[in-house]
């Protein structure tokens, strides 16, 4: 897949890039894209991977733009309050880089639906606000053989990490999956929701910008992959901390049916005492 004289000008600062170069450039290009929510987290990621020249970004939310969401869903402005989050992303992303395909999806992820979704791409970015979202995404990706790119918000803090669980390392040890990070979601109403407990506007932005990178990097393959490590961000303290995780053998998606020999543990990448936001 050629480029254009116009994405070559476009992309010009990626081209003279050893690690993208022309070979990287046309791998964006002919990449698919899936992103989970055009909320905090997705605003911020769509448009850098718009910028990037992904070829084709799937979209999926059910919501309507609201003022609240103004103080950090940057995708979106004052004048499209009331309308649905893909229609005004879409346009942003129009504006931004035409070379760029869109695929709306207007509803909710689930279970009954997630499989059939991811399966037309070739990548996830997960940037959804519940939990019930983030385990039919993280389940569908195993099950499709689909990487996936997921993060989370908390009011200060946040966490981002990529998950290949279709995969097995040089060992032959399988990848982690989700599940072997956090087994199972918190009870309901255990974590308090955006509106409840607020967020600061631009750590969204620093964590959608770092799930886009973590998204190039996976297709174009430089640099040291997120997969068994979790990044985690305090912005109170402006650190930068990762931890490393592995395969459960408990898990239920790769695990091999026996009692883990690990405490398990119920959070989720941003519920630790908090909440996590799109």
């Amino acid at each position: 897949m050629s480029l254009s004289p116009d994405e070559i000008d476009r992309y010009a600062r990626h081209l003279v890039l050893r690690d993208v170069g022309g070979p990287g450039q046309q791998k964006l290009k002919s990449a698919r894209v899936l992103v989970i929510g055009a909320g905090g987290l997705g605003a911020p990621l769509i448009q850098y991977l718009a910028a990037a020249g992904i070829g084709t970004i799937g979209i999926v939310d059910d919501d309507t733009v609201s003022l609240s969401n103004l103080q950090r869903q940057v995708i979106h402005g004052t004048p499209d309050l009331g309308r649905p989050k893909v229609a005004s992303a879409t346009d942003a992303v129009r504006r931004l880089n035409p070379h760029v395909a869109v695929e709306t999806h207007a509803a909710r992820l689930m279970p009954e639906n997630a499989r059939e979704l991811v399966g037309r791409y070739d990548i996830v970015a997960d940037g959804s606000d519940n939990f019930e979202t983030r385990y039919a995404v993280s389940d569908a990706c195993f099950f499709e053989k689909k990487p996936l790119v997921t993060a989370a918000l908390g009011q200060f803090d946040a966490s981002l990490t990529t998950i290949r669980a279709h995969e097995s390392e040089p060992d032959g040890r399988p990848n982690p999956t989700y599940r072997c990070l956090f087994p199972s979601p918190p009870p309901p109403g255990a974590i308090p929701t955006c509106a409840e407990a607020g967020v600061l506007g631009a750590l969204a932005g620093v964590m959608g910008s770092l799930m886009a990178m973590e998204v190039i990097r996976e297709i174009v393959g430089f640099g040291e992959s997120l997969v068994g490590r979790l990044l985690m961000v305090d912005a109170r303290a402006m650190r930068f901390d990762t931890v490393r995780y592995g395969w459960d053998e408990a898990n239920p998606l790769s695990g091999l049916k026996m009692p883990s020999s690990r405490t398990e543990r119920s959070e989720d990448p941003g519920s630790s005492g908090k909440f996590a936001d799109g």
